[in-house]
């Protein structure tokens, strides 16, 4: 096979690839998987430069709330760093749901969550403390793939999960980022 081919080839294969594994991260994603579980686990995202989170933030929020509220778990874990507007997210998504009516006795604010490896990590020190044995992590769609493995790698598996409903222009961007970072993820040591 002369290199030409050999290049057409291997750049079909990349591109089926590419997109057979988009495919499975947005199908899964939108795939909600809700069952009762003994903690929330609801992923940080960017809070505004006015210290209130951004509506992408919101809708984790909003839909950890209404599960919650819906008897899936009696506990949230809310994880996530300080971000560069320098707000601590865990801290801000723990009073939002405070404010909101969730009884600050029911949330753990994990504040070291500065990546979805560094969440499932510490969730799963925060589980064994608490014996909490199954999990449902809330994100956005094209998340919650790459935070299953997270998880997985961590020993909490199965990991139950459901989306946050909010869509936005930057998605076109999030699913190809991870599609890097679920074969990241998958075959890191």
């Amino acid at each position: 096979m002369n290199v030409k081919k050999t290049s057409i080839v291997l750049i079909s294969l990349f591109a089926f690839i590419f997109g057979a594994t988009s495919t499975v991260i947005v199908v899964r994603g939108y795939r909600d998987d809700i069952q009762v579980s003994d903690v929330g686990v609801i992923f940080g995202s960017k809070v505004n430069t006015d210290g209130n989170p951004s509506s992408r933030l919101i809708a984790r929020l909003e839909k950890g709330r209404e599960l919650y509220n819906q008897g899936m778990f009696k506990h949230i874990i809310v994880s996530g760093g300080v971000g560069k507007e320098g707000f601590d997210e865990a801290q801000v998504m723990k009073q939002y749901l405070v404010t909101h009516q969730v009884p600050e006795s029911a949330i753990i604010a994990d504040s070291q969550g500065i990546t979805s490896e560094a969440t499932a990590r510490n969730s799963e020190w925060i589980m064994r403390q608490h014996h909490f044995k199954t999990a449902l992590v809330i994100s956005q769609y094209f998340h919650i793939v790459r935070a299953q493995v997270a998880f997985a790698k961590y020993g909490i598996d199965p990991v139950y999960h459901a989306h946050a409903n909010y869509v936005e222009w930057r998605d076109l961007y999030s699913i190809p980022r991870e599609v890097v970072g679920y074969y990241v993820y998958k075959f890191r040591g």
